[in-house]
C-alpha cells in the first residue's frame, strides 16, 4: 500500500490511498478540495489520471475537502462515499451521482482496500475520519478534529502509517488577526488540533508498526513546519526530518508501506 498526497491546507485537501494484490490495483481519492480542474492537474504530479481512480471518499461537507467532489464523480462515473449527514449537506443525496452512504466504525470492501470510517468531534454534519488497509498495511488519517478522545486513539493504534493534523501553534493563533470568534472555533474541541495536542494524540497511540507519520492540515497563518515536525520528532524521539509535512502547494509525494 501506498499514499500521496495532492495539497494539504484550508485551502483544499486531497489525498491518493493505493493497494495492489498483484493482478489488480485499487486507488480511492480521499477528499476532494480542488476544482475538478485543478485536482486533474495534480493528479499528473503522480502520473495519474482520473480514469484510474476507483472512488472518492469524503470526510465532511467544508469546502476544502468536498471542492470539485460532485463535478468529478459525475463527470468520470466515479462512486462517491460518505456519510448521510455529509451527503444531506451538499446536496448529494438528490444529485445525479453514484451515492454510497458511509456509517461510522462499519468497514467498506473497495477493492483491495478495506476502508474503516469512524466518527470524529469537528464542527460538521456528520464528519469521518478514516483507516485504510490491505490486509497488511493500515494507514489512519485524522485531519480535521477538535480534540483528542479515546475513540480516536483506539482507531488509530498499530498503524504502519499516520497522516495528523497539525493545525497551528497556540501563541501564533493566539497572537494572530483572526476574530476572537474564529480564534475560538478554531482552537475549540469541535475545531482543529494544535501541535501540542496532535501530539498528544500520537503519544497515546501504539506505534510499534509506525513507519511513516504525515502532519497534515497545517494553517499557512497560524503554523510553521518545522514547530509542527518538532512536536511529533520529541514523541517519536527522531529528528525532525523524518517527520514528513503535507504542504498546501505540494502535498507530499508516494509514500510506501
Amino acid at each position: 500500500m501506498r499514499f500521496a498526497s495532492l495539497g494539504s491546507g484550508s485551502e483544499g485537501n486531497a489525498l491518493v490511498v493505493e493497494a495492489s494484490d498483484g493482478i489488480s490495483t485499487t486507488r480511492v481519492l480521499l477528499d476532494c478540495g480542488f476544482s475538478a480542474k485543478e485536482l486533474e492537474r495534480r493528479l499528473l504530479r503522480l502520473e495519474l489520471g482520473v480514469e484510474q481512480l476507483d472512488a472518492i471518499l469524503i470526510t465532511h461537507e467544508h469546502s476544502d475537502h468536498i471542492g470539485g467532489a460532485l463535478t468529478l464523480a459525475r463527470k468520470w462515473s466515479l462512486p462517491l462515499y460518505m456519510s448521510w449527514g455529509t451527503a444531506r449537506a451538499v446536496g448529494a443525496d438528490d444529485a445525479d451521482v453514484d451515492l454510497h452512504v458511509l456509517w461510522g466504525e462499519e468497514t467498506v470492501a473497495i477493492g483491495d482496500l478495506e476502508v474503516l470510517p469512524y466518527t470524529v468531534p469537528h464542527d460538521a454534519r456528520e464528519p469521518l475520519q478514516f483507516v485504510f488497509s490491505d490486509g497488511a498495511c493500515r494507514l489512519g488519517v485524522l485531519t480535521d478534529v477538535g480534540t483528542s478522545t479515546p475513540h480516536i486513539s483506539a482507531m488509530l493504534s498499530g498503524c504502519d502509517g499516520l497522516v495528523l493534523e497539525c493545525n497551528h501553534d497556540t501563541r501564533m493563533l493566539a497572537d494572530s488577526r483572526y476574530p476572537q470568534s474564529l480564534k475560538a472555533r478554531i482552537g475549540g474541541n469541535h475545531g482543529h488540533l494544535n501541535n501540542d495536542a496532535a501530539a498528544d494524540i500520537l503519544a497515546s497511540l501504539d506505534r510499534s508498526r509506525l513507519k511513516h507519520l504525515v502532519a497534515a492540515h497545517l494553517s499557512q497563518q497560524n503554523n510553521l513546519p518545522e514547530l509542527a515536525q518538532a512536536a511529533m520528532a520529541r514523541v517519536l524521539g527522531a529528528a525532525v526530518t523524518e517527520v514528513v509535512v503535507a504542504s498546501q502547494e505540494e502535498g507530499f509525494g508516494w509514500l510506501s508501506l
